[in-house]
């Protein structure tokens, strides 16, 4: 079991949460029941406290697993139970059945509660930033969910830094509720979101989930440009924004990772998910382990951190701030290519 001083600070909260939290898009896709509710259990006996998860995750299946889950072994007080909202479900193909409007967040807040087998959802999250509509329609409908006990708090997905500002200052204004979280891509192959976007995090005083740590398994070594069946994964064979994420000149400079990670005697994996740790300003990284090993495999790093040298020369193989690979392609408005 983690021990206490390693948690930390969920923001401007009084929560606090496990250096290394728990994704589950995984689950039910292509992780089967069983194995989805094994990891869920050994994540919280590990002192993993924060589950993220997704009303759109497998169709809604990833909510249900964990929902049925937490009856089970009857903890879920134990736990911060993170969702999030924007994209249909059950195959409600209404005009009106995604985005951000306050009737589809009730609703989406109302289905996930149901799915999720619970009376409240501790940090309820944007799943993509709704550009078209005035945040003032989004912020009063988290607020009436707050109010009404179904949320503790929520926050968003992949902002823009001006996006975070006026949520901030907006909620002050308005005196309505606040976001206490922003969930980013970030890893060693990616880091834009140090220039402007963790700056604003740290002014609205924002925890930051930092999703896909690993690259897609770039910088563990999954991809090698001389053997086309690396490129087999899952993800990768999903296409669209996945496929575009690993390149030749991503796979190429993750392999300079790799050597550096075998010269200090690490896992790549390891050394890659201890780098976002222990980066300034991040709360935690979200690992979506595909099965239990994978999860065991992570599960002694919650402790661990990396020496200054060690940090030092990953930022000689991706400088702070700039980037060889575009996790924010999810991003409507993230309009600049890598070079």
């Amino acid at each position: 079991m983690l021990h206490y001083e390693f948690y930390r600070s969920l923001g401007r909260t009084g929560l606090k949460v496990s250096p290394i939290c728990l994704g589950t898009d995984n689950f039910a896709n292509p992780t089967s029941d069983n194995e989805s509710r094994e990891i869920l259990n050994y994540a919280m006996e590990q002192g993993i406290n924060l589950i993220d998860t997704s009303n759109s995750y497998a169709d809604g299946k990833a909510e249900q697993i964990i929902g049925k889950t937490l009856q089970d072994n009857n903890r879920r007080e134990d736990i911060i139970l993170a969702t999030k909202f924007y994209y249909p479900t059950s195959g409600r193909k209404g005009v009106n059945h995604r985005g951000a409007s306050r009737k589809h967040i009730i609703k989406a807040c109302e289905d996930s509660l149901k799915r999720l087998g619970t009376d409240y959802i501790d940090l309820y999250q944007m799943h993509r930033v709704a550009m078209d509509m005035e945040l003032e329609e989004i912020l009063s409908a988290l607020t009436y969910l707050v109010r009404q006990g179904k949320i503790r708090y929520f926050g968003a997905t992949t902002s823009p830094s001006w996006k975070i500002a006026e949520s901030r200052l907006l909620s002050e204004f308005k005196n309505m509720a606040y976001a206490v979280s922003e969930q980013l891509p970030y890893n060693l192959l990616d880091r834009r979101v140090e220039n402007e976007i963790l700056p604003a995090c740290e002014w609205a005083n924002l925890a930051v989930f930092a999703w896909s740590p690993l690259a897609m398994g770039m910088l563990a070594g999954r991809y090698n440009n001389s053997d086309a069946a690396t490129f087999e994964t899952a993800r990768f064979q999903r296409g669209g924004i996945y496929a575009d994420r690993v390149t030749p000149k991503a796979v190429t400079v993750a392999q300079q990772f790799v050597e550096l990670a075998k010269e200090v005697k690490m896992k790549p994996a390891h050394l890659a998910l201890l780098w976002v740790k222990e980066q300034p300003g991040i709360t935690a990284p979200l690992c979506g382990p595909r099965t239990l090993e994978q999860l065991k495999d992570i599960v002694p790093l919650m402790s661990k951190g990396l020496s200054k040298e060690l940090m030092e020369r990953c930022d000689q193989i991706v400088p702070p701030g700039s980037a060889v690979a575009n996790f924010l392609n999810s991003a409507p408005w993230m309009k600049g290519k890598l070079i």
